[in-house]
């Protein structure tokens, strides 16, 4: 093969490379994401300014910084969330992608701006605790449409990704490190009991992030393990309506070939499954794990008769 040959393979491969690696979005799905940053970052922007500002609360990440440092300062909030956040598009354009990077940037535009809008609307309610509450609901939902959809409102992840690699700890500890110590200056801002509160907001926030990125249709995944797998898949498939998929497996132990069934369900059907597995076979080996989402294939519920 000469050197022009090598040469012309060679582009070719990359040309494949790049072109699995930067696939496009089409229009609908371009404008579908811009659409939903925009609804989850004014989202944000309403459980800040209509809910948590007003009552000196705060969030958690580069977000609990930037309030204190608007109430210490009196400038508006929005330019403390832009400035602060601006170093982690540029570390996630490095270390996630363009697209995230891009989608994280624009996020937090809309955000900037419409803290900065709604600043003057007098909060809803004078309720400390009715403030955290649906604060952190409503900021809650924002944050997890932004990330469902590709992008970030706070650098903290970021950050924790970045360190992840020169500390021993995991993702998640860092960011609870940092946040329980953020959390913990805005006693010496505010008051302690602000603080408390906003531990509250922050704890609500964060399960409200994950109910919006997971779904209300918790589903789980299902693994059998029986000497009667046939007769247990033919149930769950005509009591569950639910399809099943068998898998070839061998003991390690006893080296006998085993039939292992796969399935998902959701978690209401989670006992009559196991009523199924028990009366064909109480010695089956059953396992079941939550599952964050379900796509393609045939998860589609089938009628039962």
């Amino acid at each position: 093969m000469t050197g022009t040959q090598e040469l012309t393979l060679l582009e070719k491969q990359e040309a494949i490379i790049a072109k699995i690696q930067h696939r496009r979005l089409t229009k609908r799905k371009l404008f579908l994401r811009i659409l939903l940053i925009t609804i989850g970052a004014t989202l944000m922007s309403v459980g800040l300014e209509i809910f948590l500002v007003p009552n000196n609360v705060i969030d958690g990440g580069i977000t609990g910084i930037s309030i204190m440092l608007s109430y210490i300062t009196g400038w508006k909030l929005g330019i403390f969330l832009f400035i602060l956040n601006i170093p982690f598009f540029f570390i996630g354009y490095k270390q996630i992608g363009k697209t995230f990077a891009l989608s994280t940037l624009y996020g937090i535009i809309v955000l900037s701006i419409g803290t900065t809008l709604l600043h003057p609307v007098p909060a809803f309610t004078q309720d400390i605790l009715l403030a955290t509450v649906f604060g952190g609901i409503v900021l809650g939902i924002g944050v997890g449409m932004v990330i469902r959809y590709g992008g970030s409102l706070d650098g903290t992840e970021i950050l924790a990704i970045l360190f992840n690699n020169k500390l021993p700890f995991s993702v998640g500890e860092i960011i609870m490190f940092f946040n329980l110590f953020i959390l913990g200056c805005a006693g010496f801002v505010f008051t302690w009991d602000r603080a408390m509160y906003s531990l509250i907001a922050y704890f609500v926030a964060y399960k409200t992030i994950d109910v919006t990125i997971t779904g209300l249709d918790e589903s789980k995944s299902v693994w059998i393990i029986s000497d009667n797998a046939r007769q247990i898949g033919d149930a769950i498939m005509n009591r569950l309506g639910r399809g099943v998929t068998y898998i070839n497996g061998e003991g390690a132990y006893s080296g006998d070939d085993k039939k292992v069934i796969f399935c998902v369900i959701n978690r209401l059907e989670e006992a009559k499954l196991k009523e199924i597995v028990t009366e064909n076979d109480d010695s089956a080996f059953l396992a079941v794990a939550d599952i964050a989402e379900v796509r393609g294939g045939r998860f589609k519920k089938k009628d039962i008769h």
